[in-house]
């Protein structure tokens, strides 16, 4: 399954089960795909299982909280975390999840904790790249390339942040090159 699934997986809304839990597996998810906000010991998990030896797939809300705190440490490489790219984060969450600017904005500053949390941007990328298929990465990597240009200008810091991130999810200069000239014509 997923040949006609949107970037990161956003394929239709999770069906809820017995025990409140979706199709994911997960306790996050409210009917109609809707996300809760993550308590802090849920961060905790995420984390340890982003670091696992081997890491399974990630359920569904997961793997998007990880990927937007992926968008946030791009935003904040700079040293600067400037509103229009805590729009362009919004924007892209809403348009990949299908989310509300609501829920989109509620996820960003889920983000933005499990950001300061995770542990140096080698190892959790690391761990995204095993649990995160070469498709969606591509689409990550386009992502990040348009908050790393929402604010108008290129940082060397950023540069810098998106070519390590390329190397790390396992993706090559001219696929960063492609993705970076999507961005800017978003």
């Amino acid at each position: 399954s997923g040949g006609g699934r949107r970037p990161w997986g956003a394929d239709s809304p999770p069906a809820t089960g017995r025990a409140g839990r979706c199709r994911h597996g997960c306790v996050r998810c409210l009917p109609f795909g809707k996300t809760r906000a993550y308590p802090s010991v849920m961060f905790g998990d995420l984390l340890r299982q982003l670091l696992a030896p081997a890491p399974a797939r990630l359920p569904e809300p997961d793997a998007r909280l990880a990927l937007a705190a992926l968008l946030v440490r791009v935003a904040r490489s700079d040293g600067l975390y400037a509103a229009e790219e805590v729009e362009r984060i919004e924007r892209i969450l809403t348009q990949r999840h299908g989310l509300s600017p609501f829920e989109a904005a509620r996820m960003r500053s889920d983000a933005e904790t499990l950001e300061g949390e995770a542990p140096d941007t080698v190892r959790f990328t690391r761990a995204l790249k095993a649990v995160v298929p070469l498709e969606e990465r591509t689409a990550l990597l386009q992502a990040l390339w348009a908050v790393a240009l929402a604010d108008g200008s290129r940082d060397a810091g950023e540069d810098q942040q998106l070519r390590l991130l390329t190397n790390l999810l396992g993706l090559t200069d001219v696929e960063s090159g492609l993705a970076r000239a999507r961005a800017a014509k978003e």
